[in-house]
């Protein structure tokens, strides 16, 4: 069969794969698209636009019954009905799936099906097609990692999680990450039993350890139940379509749903790189500053599945894609990414939040002042009904800078938000608490907390 060559082939059309295909035929190239799944991504089809409809209506569910007696009345017929749910969600993907793919090929962007794999330094394979190109960008996201037990093809991954009709009455999360304390909220607020299984001692290892805890009793009284330092040795099922998770120690669980949440890792596996000449290790395709491939000059990687070090989210897949732009067919690469600091948030209910360094990374470089509190009693908090708050921000004596910042609470997910920006441009905590901010509002309790 014939080869076809392009300037450009992208392998992924999720945010970050999308905007460098965009732009490079909007600069006149050749360009084509190899997509394993449905054309739009995981951000927009599986993971954060879908996932926040959901967080949402754990949120209003939760502000409603937590304002019974005070703020409302009646809130026990308040439900979430998980069909309906579904339905909204759907408004917000199928768009996305039906037009994602027409919308490249009305831009002369060639899109193909199927997994792609590298049959030389610049050629790739992908079904009955042969393609080649000047410069390749792989952006094919991550997939959950593998849960090597007996049974383990009963469990359901987040992507299934999100197109189900409707809930079983006992829901157990393996691991307990973002998907996991996310998703779990949503469920607790829907009347299900819900059950966090972690290997370690703690959920949600990327966020301050004392917010987590207080998050984590919070969520008990929630409902959900966790069941720590858990190794899983089997999952069972039966004829009813229920199902046992086995433990080497402790009762085994009775559920009628097993749901995928420990952890992802680069989606490269399929790829053949090592025909491409491609290094990678766990962390994904080895890259330089400029996000071109240490081994394959033809090669740039971005998102999820490129090991540039630094978390994998959505914006700076984003942050990445723009560089990629001015650095794809340049001669001399030389532009890098600027990052900044990288806020992160997992949308519990309510949310926890970070930016900058971790109080123990924070001390290991600094001198720093602790400034942390409990803000479960402060009025902008109280103002809801009965939720749980705290902070914890890490100021550097000698210079007087923010240089971390963490949160919990009702609006922590747009809060920390303003500490990247200070932190980003080097404002003084002196700075920040001399800002006036409106009040009454969340933002404003930042000037409190410094």
């Amino acid at each position: 069969m014939k080869e076809q060559h392009f300037d450009l082939i992208v392998l992924g059309s999720g945010p970050a794969g999308s905007t460098v295909a965009t732009k490079a035929v909007e600069d006149g190239k050749s360009v084509a698209i190899v997509e394993s799944r449905e054309y739009g991504g995981t951000c927009a089809l599986r993971g954060c636009n879908p996932k926040k409809v959901y967080a949402n209506a754990g949120t209003l569910i939760d502000q409603v019954r937590r304002a019974e007696g005070k703020l409302v009345v009646g809130s026990e017929s308040i439900r979430i009905d998980w069909e309906n749910l579904l339905r909204f969600k759907q408004e917000f993907t199928q768009p996305v799936k039906e037009e994602r793919e027409s919308s490249f090929q009305s831009d002369g962007i060639a899109t193909f099906h199927g997994n792609a794999t590298f049959t030389g330094p610049n050629r790739l394979s992908t079904g009955s097609e042969l393609l080649s190109a000047s410069r390749i960008v792989i952006a094919t996201g991550a997939t959950p990692t593998k849960i090597d037990v007996p049974g383990s093809q009963h469990i359901r991954t987040s992507d299934e999680f999100l197109e189900l009709a409707k809930l079983p009455k006992h829901v157990v999360f393996i691991g307990g990450g973002y998907i996991s304390m996310e998703f779990a909220h949503v469920v607790a607020r829907c009347g299900s039993d819900v059950t966090i299984v972690e290997r370690d001692g703690s959920v949600l290892s990327g966020f301050d350890p004392d917010l987590v805890e207080q998050l984590t009793q919070y969520s008990r009284r929630r409902g959900i139940q966790f069941r720590f330092d858990a190794t899983m040795t089997a999952i069972e099922s039966d004829a009813g379509g229920s199902y046992r998770v086995q433990f080497e120690e402790g009762e085994p669980i009775e559920c009628g749903l097993i749901v995928h949440g420990a952890g992802r890792v680069p989606n490269i596996n399929s790829l053949d790189l090592q025909t491409g000449g491609i290094a990678f290790d766990k962390d994904g395709i080895t890259v330089d500053k400029t996000l071109r491939s240490t081994t394959n000059e033809h090669v740039f990687a971005a998102g999820d599945c490129a090991a540039s070090g630094v978390p994998r989210l959505t914006p700076t897949a984003n942050e990445e894609a723009r560089i990629l732009v001015k650095n794809l067919f340049s001669d001399q690469p030389e532009s890098i990414p600027d990052y900044g600091p990288i806020p992160k948030v997992a949308f519990t209910t309510p949310a926890i939040a970070a930016v900058g360094l971790s109080e123990k990374d924070a001390a290991k470089s600094f001198d720093i002042e602790v400034r942390t509190e409990d803000s479960s009693s402060w009025g902008s908090v109280r103002k809801t009904g009965d939720v749980v708050a705290g902070y914890k921000i890490l100021v550097d004596k000698q210079t007087d800078q923010v240089v971390g910042a963490h949160l919990l609470g009702p609006g922590a997910e747009e809060t920390i938000n303003l500490f990247a920006l200070a932190m980003k441009f080097e404002l003084s905590a002196t700075d920040i608490k001399s800002t006036l901010f409106a009040f009454p509002t969340y933002s404003s309790d930042v000037r409190r907390m410094l």
